[in-house]
């Protein structure tokens, strides 16, 4: 969400980031948060007034009384009473009028960064670099579902009896192998400097507002029935959550912390479920990274963050790309962010496996996340990186380290936590 007094100075950039991303059908919206603004204000300023005024006349009403100025005094009175109920009513107008700047502020999108390319959707992204050599075998790679079932690794019949469609059961070394890259991802951050936390999996409505839009909530949050509970679509939320209205102390920033939950989401629009595989599903899980800062230094760690992914995946030896999205596929509360892709033998092309975003003060401002220096209080930014996502990282390691008899090779660093296994098969 933008500071309201920076739409009053710059309404025309506002608009013209709209135009950027995309979002025409949102402009009228920028000139209806001024005027409600504007009046808002003006109610607010005769409120001011009103009270000054009653405050005034009312120490008159004691030296009339003594003067024997009765009639005189009940005049004052009933003007008093007079400004009690107007007060009222522009305390009714002025909430109302508060709670809609605020609605229409939340649809705003945030100032992308300029370095950000202009495009309508995920298909104008742009590749930066690449990681590692994206190779294609001689032989044949099976659909990653096929290698598992192979290896009796997974049972989606079951889970659809148990669940229903997008969920599914992992077995034995498979299941093994998810779970090591879940513990090698959290000893890696660990490794690097970040805090790690295990959250809450469900957050309150007031949450999900703060850290994501709402187009996006409707996309994927799953709502508990009767509660003012929300199952978390990755830990962030929660991650984030956890400083909601605090004023952090400057010598605790920057507050860095790696945090694993499981995900839950709905997955629908146009991409839809995975009926086989696992590449699209409602559950799965996640070692995520969030980072707090000084607004100066969040494109400094937007860079450290999303390398630090490509360091993983490539201490497993999966080739991976860094792909900048452009301002269409950009979420409203991003000012820039880049995803990941693994390197798909079998497909022959990349496919997305994590996430980084630099979000400025727009999740810090809706939560009231803050600190306080010389110049009084002031928003810090958020920041936040996939570490890994399995099972999407379950099947660039599936399909990098397929063999031609059927077996699959468990990467150096992740043997130690297989027990010392070198190969499924």
């Amino acid at each position: 969400m933008l500071d309201i007094k920076f739409v009053r100075e710059n309404p025309e950039a506002v608009k013209e980031n709209m135009k950027k991303k995309f979002q025409d059908h949102k402009l009228h919206l920028v000139d209806e948060v001024l005027e409600e603004d504007k009046e808002l204000r003006a109610s607010q300023q005769r409120g001011d007034d009103l009270r000054a005024k009653s405050k005034t006349i009312s120490k008159q009403i004691g030296a009339l009384m003594k003067q024997g100025l009765k009639e005189d005094a009940a005049k004052i009175k009933e003007e008093i009473a007079n400004i009690k109920n107007e007060l009222v009513s522009l305390e009714e107008k002025e909430n109302t009028l508060r709670e809609s700047v605020r609605s229409k502020m939340l649809m705003i999108p945030n100032i992308i960064d300029p370095s950000v390319p202009i495009g309508k959707d995920d298909s104008e992204n742009v590749e930066v670099q690449r990681f590692g050599e994206p190779l294609v075998p001689e032989y044949e790679i099976p659909y990653h579902a096929d290698i598992i079932n192979a290896v009796n690794g997974m049972d989606k019949a079951a889970a659809g009896r148990t669940s229903g469609e997008g969920f599914y059961f992992l077995l034995g070394d498979i299941a093994r192998l998810h779970e090591a890259m879940i513990a090698c991802a959290r000893d890696f951050m660990i490794n690097n400097g970040f805090t790690y936390a295990i959250p809450p999996f469900m957050i309150h409505a007031d949450v999900v507002e703060g850290v994501m839009s709402f187009p996006e909530m409707q996309a994927m949050m799953y709502k508990i029935e009767g509660e003012d509970l929300f199952l978390i679509g990755t830990s962030e939320h929660s991650m984030i959550g956890k400083f909601k209205g605090q004023i952090l102390k400057k010598e605790e920033l920057p507050i860095n912390m790696t945090s694993y939950s499981p995900c839950f989401r709905k997955e629908g629009g146009s991409h839809g479920l995975e009926e086989r595989g696992l590449y699209r599903v409602h559950q799965f899980e996640k070692q995520e990274m969030i980072v707090i800062c000084e607004p100066e230094e969040s494109m400094d760690w937007y860079e450290k963050m999303w390398k630090l992914t490509v360091d993983l995946f490539r201490l497993w030896d999966i080739p991976v790309r860094q792909l900048e999205c452009c301002s269409g596929d950009l979420a409203d509360l991003k000012v820039k962010s880049c995803d990941i892709e693994a390197w798909s033998p079998r497909q022959k092309k990349y496919f997305e496996v994590g996430s980084c975003s630099n979000l400025g003060d727009a999740q810090a401002r809706r939560l009231g996340i803050r600190t306080k220096g010389e110049k009084g209080t002031y928003f810090l930014h958020t920041l936040n990186n996939t570490v890994v996502a399995s099972p999407r990282g379950l099947i660039a390691l599936i399909e990098n380290n397929y063999q031609p008899d059927g077996s699959i090779l468990i990467p150096e660093a992740l043997q130690p936590y297989m027990g010392g296994v070198k190969k499924i098969g």
